[in-house]
């Protein structure tokens, strides 16, 4: 991990910027999930309406707990029994979550990664918003060049490193009923 390009990562976000990072599979786009400003960016520059709603990532579970309501101590160890990983669980959000991270939802989807670089990013900068580097329609990135081909200098900062060795976007799955929503890995 360089921490220089680390620390130029935090320094965009900390200035309201939008970042491109190596997720588990794929190079994500993130911001910090307050910062309205920045999430309809992201949501611009992927075409992406805000009604569906956003993914936070985060280095550890007490970063998600001002997001999420976990119903009951079954539904909290089936989840944190996951992370970190590469399983993202839908849970009810809290109250004051806003509508342009959980979009038409009383929920919100949050993970606890294991990629080192995520983890690292997101111990410095607490959860940030987290959706594959692409255009709609488009696969998602997989490098940082194709990062740069899909938004040349339409996004602040280019965290470089691997992607981790899931071939698919992470699995989505509905805390309250177990269900996968989007298989992955």
């Amino acid at each position: 991990m360089n921490h220089w390009h680390l620390n130029q990562a935090v320094r965009a976000l900390k200035s309201g910027g939008v970042i491109a990072y190596p997720t588990e599979a794929v190079y994500g786009l993130g911001c910090f999930p307050g910062n309205y400003q920045a999430v309809k960016r992201i949501l611009c520059l992927k075409d992406r309406p805000m009604n569906k709603g956003l993914i936070l990532v985060a280095a550890d579970i007490s970063q998600l707990e001002k997001y999420i309501i976990f119903p009951d101590e079954s539904i909290r160890q089936r989840v944190i029994s996951t992370w970190p990983g590469s399983v993202t669980w839908v849970l009810p959000a809290r109250t004051d979550v806003p509508v342009w991270i959980r979009g038409d939802h009383d929920s919100v989807a949050v993970r606890v990664s294991n990629h080192v670089i995520v983890r690292e990013l997101c111990q410095k900068t607490g959860p940030l918003v987290s959706t594959s580097a692409n255009p709609a329609n488009c696969p998602p990135a997989r490098s940082a060049l194709k990062v740069m081909i899909y938004f040349d200098r339409l996004i602040d900062y280019i965290l470089p490193g691997n992607t981790g060795t899931n071939r698919t976007p992470t699995e989505i799955r509905d805390a309250m009923s177990g269900n996968i929503l989007r298989s992955g890995g």
